[in-house]
């Protein structure tokens, strides 16, 4: 129901015969052009129970100024007409109890339910408690859509406010309490697992829904035990069989192990064996060096005497060698007196053949310029024969000047032909960028209308589905079709889609009744045709089905003075930013009614396409092809052109060259004759006598040959000293021979006793170095005999190496053969990884170690079934007596009502506690059975009539304090409202049920009312009296005397 603003209608009170006030004394609400009246049916006798309303009290909220309600403590009825007020009770109910605006369906913001044109507005309730009533109040403030909230008249916190009413087990948010009038279809809506948590929190004891959750956490953390469980032993099994797999192969380990421990002994014992051996060893080559030592002292005793003589021996030979020293150097220096002779004449030599090969350089040179000259004479007369061959070069100027010219008017055309080239580019150019910009212009269109398209197949598949048959079947209708469809189309899919005819005569173009500039002075500023764009036949039916063109779209300052507008332009429809406001003229009082509707956010219009500037691109994108076409066969032809001027241009550069080439030809031959001419004059001035050349080498080497006699004859005399110094030496080298022949005997003397001497010395060493290398070795040996038994420097060997080493073997060579047979024994056991053992050792461990978690693991889950078994029994038991309580009661009203229904408490699996739900199950006609309550299988009415009796099946079993129920009587046929309203009352009215609250815009006549029940009409109009003026007494007083005064 759209809220109502300031309405100025009227309507008469509706009751049956039996609802006339019998208590004078009543407390009456009071309204602002907007009153609520209570008029109970009979004094209530009962109580009110924990957490009922006592009253509720509104200021400047949605139509109410100021109104006050006082609810009776069982069935209250709150009857009135359409847009006078009813569900701005409700909404206050459910906002000053802490309810979110966005549960009643109108709008999400509390700021909104503030009457217009107020700044702030507040609701009061007071609930009823034994020990005090509880007051919650909530002051909201428009401009910072904010709430206040006090209790008691105490400042407070939502939080508290919130805790406060869910301790009086009220539950605005509960379908099952609490039904507005926007949320009677969701009640259908509502899954079973959904409608048996809003009946457990309704109805059921409080701990009824605590269990539930318990159940559901512990059926959880079962199947997390239980896989958990499974896993382990899983895993724990696949162990156990790896471990049995390695056991053969940990015993092959151990007993390879006990060979490697032999193995190990005898490694240890064997360095001590060693060190035994070399230790004897080391004793006897000790005694053999000392006797070696005594036969090296004896040799040495024996060698003096020979030395003494062989140095007398050296004395002599060193004055000997001392003598021919000397005679050698005279010799050398006679000898070189010789050679500088022979140097002399050697030169003497030398010059004579340098005199010699001169002059026969001198006649070849004088032979090669006679040949010079001839070949001169001869190139010079065959210049001259081809001079006289060549043609006058004067005649071939002017064929050069024309191809000159030839030659610069193709390089104009050439030029010219270039620049129209680059021309033709650059417009390429610009139409190859003109292109891309059309393309993504295109582009962006395209991705606009995908956006639309997919909007449409996402909220509706079939019209989507129904424009895709429409695109590939447009040859099958005779007129425009315009997306979306404007025609029933039917294919082979069975697809089925609205679709509307458009007016034969167009009223796209239709003018308003009325002038925008008349409207202008109340904020107006267009019509609303004029804000959005569309094909003429969808235009034309819109406006003419709907008036668009009527419609004007005003601003805030609209809204701010939208009495007035109503009131003075009398327009049907108005839309704002925010809101659309709709005027009605009352068919019995003439009034207007006008009521306003918050706009939704938009949704499918939010992209636009102009599909006429899309046609417009495609058309100019055909254009830039047709011209990139043109450019392209001009850039073609020019290309052509450009080759064959540049063919031509070589052509003429060619001749031009040869000609030119013929030109120079004659000037070049005359400048060649010239040069030859001058280089034969300058080689006949070269002449050169020989004769006199030939006269002059001949008396220099006669004077040569004189000098060269003379130093002969000085050269023999230098040789016969020489020969007599060479005879002197011989003689003092036989001498030197002779002493050098006793000395070798005397050192050979020597030489074989020291030779002696040495292999004793070095018998010696070797036995001493000998001696040393053992000692070392037997330190070594000891070193390391104890570092393998683990013995410091000062410590003896235990006693259990003593017994193990008695058992060994005592000689190298049977421990080594031991050794041998023990290592071939150890290496049989192949493929023996030492981190097997580990591993298999480590497994071990934990084996027993996932062996004790598993046992712990299955205690706990025992533990947990053994809750789970115990509050199951504490939830489904009472649940399913609840339920059936619930299925007795709604199939008894069914059953009144000539119908079937039935509820259950229904689960596929009875561990998933989770999926447990009530299912409603009804038949209101006997040839059918029993359907399920679904949004989609029943009608309206009848889902209405189910949602009704449900709630009534609850109300006995309720323990909440109230019940609300907004207009769930609006689709019912009359017979069904007639039922519904007898079980009502008779439900509601018991003793001990909770408050109801019943809110319908319509009664029918001579229904059943009973006392407990309190009715509540609400009324509007122009002519209401002011809250402090009204008083009910005074009213019954008065119309007690008109009806005495009046004449029978």
């Amino acid at each position: 129901m759209a809220t109502p603003s300031k309405k100025r209608s009227t309507s008469s009170p509706q009751a049956s015969k039996r609802a006339l006030p019998r208590d004078p004394s009543s407390e009456v609400p009071s309204k602002r052009k907007n009153s609520a009246l209570q008029l109970p049916v009979l004094q209530s006798s009962g109580p009110f129970v924990e957490g009922s309303i006592v009253r509720i009290s509104m200021e400047n909220f949605l139509t109410y100024d100021i109104c006050e309600v006082s609810p009776g403590p069982h069935l209250n009825m709150i009857v009135g007409a359409n847009g006078t007020g009813k569900s701005s009770i409700v909404c206050a109910i459910c906002l000053g109890l802490a309810g979110k605006p966005a549960f009643m369906g109108r709008a999400d913001k509390v700021g909104f339910f503030v009457k217009r044109g107020c700044s702030r507005g507040m609701v009061e309730i007071e609930l009823f408690k034994a020990s005090g009533n509880l007051v919650i109040t909530r002051e909201i403030d428009v401009a910072k859509n904010q709430s206040f909230w006090f209790i008691n008249k105490k400042s407070t916190t939502q939080k508290v406010v919130e805790e406060q009413v869910a301790a009086l087990n009220i539950q605005v948010g509960n379908l099952c309490q609490f039904l507005p009038q926007d949320k009677v279809g969701e009640f259908a809506k509502l899954s079973k697992i959904e409608l048996l948590e809003a009946t457990e929190k309704s109805i059921g004891p409080p701990e009824m829904h605590r269990y539930h959750c318990k159940l559901k956490n512990f059926r959880e953390k079962e199947k997390q035990l239980e896989t958990s469980c499974k896993e382990k032993t899983e895993y724990l099994q696949k162990m156990v069989q790896r471990n049995e797999r390695y056991k053969q192969d940990v015993e092959r380990f151990y007993e390879r192990k006990r060979h490697l421990d032999l193995i190990e002994m005898l490694e240890a014992k064997r360095p001590w064996v060693e060190y035994e051996n070399v230790r004897q060893e080391y004793e006897e080559v000790k005694l053999v060096r000392d006797r070696v030592k005594e036969e090296v002292r004896k040799l040495k005793e024996g060698q003096i005497p020979i030395t003494r003589r062989i140095e007398e021996m050296e004395n002599e030979r060193h004055n000997l060698e001392a003598q021919i020293k000397e005679k050698a150097t005279d010799i050398k220096e006679a000898s070189q007196k010789c050679k500088q002779k022979q140097d002399v004449i050697e030169r003497k030599d030398k010059h004579i053949e340098e005199l010699q090969q001169a002059l026969i350089v001198k006649q070849n040179e004088e032979l090669d310029r006679q040949r010079r000259i001839d070949n001169t004479r001869k190139m010079i007369e065959d210049l001259q024969n081809e001079l006289k061959t060549t043609e006058n070069c004067e005649n071939l100027q002017p064929q050069i000047d024309a191809i000159a010219n030839d030659l610069r008017r193709i390089q104009d055309e050439k030029a010219l032909c270039e620049g129209e080239i680059i021309d033709k580019r650059r417009e390429r150019e610009t139409l190859e960028k003109e292109k891309k910009s059309v393309d993504d212009h295109i582009v962006r269109f395209d991705s606009l209308m995908n956006q639309k398209e997919d909007k449409l197949r996402q909220r509706f598949r079939d019209t989507y589905d129904a424009v895709l048959w429409l695109r590939n079947n447009r040859d099958k209708f005779k007129q425009r079709v315009c997306e979306p469809i404007m025609l029933t189309v039917r294919d082979n899919k069975k697809l089925r889609v609205n679709a509307v005819i458009a007016p034969k005569s167009s009223y796209a173009d239709k003018a308003p009744s009325r002038s925008l500039n008349e409207l202008k002075q109340y904020g107006f500023f267009s019509y609303l045709r004029e804000l959005f764009d569309a094909p003429d036949p969808v235009m034309s039916y819109l406006c003419c089905q709907y008036h668009i063109h009527e419609v004007p779209v005003g601003t805030e300052k609209t809204r701010e003075r939208i009495e007035r507008v109503i009131e003075e332009t009398r327009l049907k429809q108005i839309y704002t930013a925010e809101e659309k406001y709709v005027v009605k003229t009352s068919f019995y009082s003439n009034k207007v009614i006008s009521s306003n509707t918050s706009l939704k956010v938009a949704q499918f219009l939010t992209v636009t396409v102009d599909l006429e500037q899309r046609r417009h691109l495609e058309e100019q994108l055909k254009e830039i092809h047709r011209k990139l076409q043109a450019v392209d066969s001009g850039l073609t032809a020019l290309r052509e052109t450009s080759k064959h001027l540049e063919h031509k241009d070589n052509e003429l550069r060619q001749k031009k060259k040869e000609l030119l080439e013929r030109k120079t030809k004659k000037r070049q031959l005359e400048q060649k004759i010239s040069s030859k001419l001058g280089s034969l004059k300058l080689m006949e001035q070269d002449t050169c006598n020989l004769e006199e050349e030939e006269r002059k080498a001949s008396t220099k080497i006669k004077e040569i040959n004189v000098q060269k006699a003379k130093l002969v004859t000085e050269l023999t005399n230098l040789i016969k000293i020489c020969t007599s110094l060479h005879i002197q030496k011989v003689d003092l080298i036989l001498q030197n021979t002779t002493v050098i022949s006793e000395k070798n005997k005397l050192e050979s003397d020597y030489m074989a006793a020291s030779s002696q001497l040495r292999l004793t010395e070095q018998h010696f060493i070797e036995l001493d170095e000998n001696r040393q290398r053992l000692l070392q070795k037997c330190k070594e040996l000891m070193k390391r005999a104890r570092q393998v038994c683990n013995l410091g420097a000062e410590q003896t060997l235990p006693q259990e190496y003593q017994t193990v080493f008695q058992d060994l073997p005592n000689t190298l060579d049977e421990i080594d053969a031991l050794l041998t047979e023990e290592r071939s024994r150890a290496s049989c056991f192949t493929g023996l990884n030492p981190t097997i053992v580990q591993e298999y050792t480590k497994r071990e461990e934990e084996i027993e170690q996932l062996t004790e978690e598993l046992k712990g693991k299955k205690v706990e889950l025992d533990q947990y079934r053994e809750n789970i078994s115990q509050v199951k029994e504490r939830w489904l038991n009472p649940l399913k007596e609840l339920v059936e309580k619930i299925n007795e009661k709604f199939s008894n009203f069914f059953s009144s009502m000539q119908c079937a229904g039935e509820v259950d408490l229904h689960t596929e699996n009875e561990e998933d506690y989770d999926k447990y739900g009530i299912r409603i199950r009804v038949k209101f006609r006997s040839s059918t059975q029993l359907h399920e309550l679904t949004p989609h299988h029943q009608s309206g009415g009848e889902r209405s009539v189910s949602t009704m009796l449900y709630l009534m099946a609850l109300q006995e079993l309720n323990r909440c304090p109230f019940r609300v129920v907004d207009e769930i009587n609006q689709g019912m046929d009359p017979i069904n409202e007639r039922r519904v309203f007898e079980m009502v009352v008779n439900t509601a009215c018991k003793e001990n049920t909770s408050q109801y609250f019943f809110i319908t815009p319509k009664l029918l006549q001579n229904l059943p009312y009973s006392e407990k029940m309190t009715v509540l009409f609400v009324y509007n109009g122009p002519h209401m009296l002011e809250p402090n003026r009204w008083n009910l007494k005074a009213f019954l007083r008065r119309r007690r005397r008109i009806t005495f005064t009046q004449p029978s």
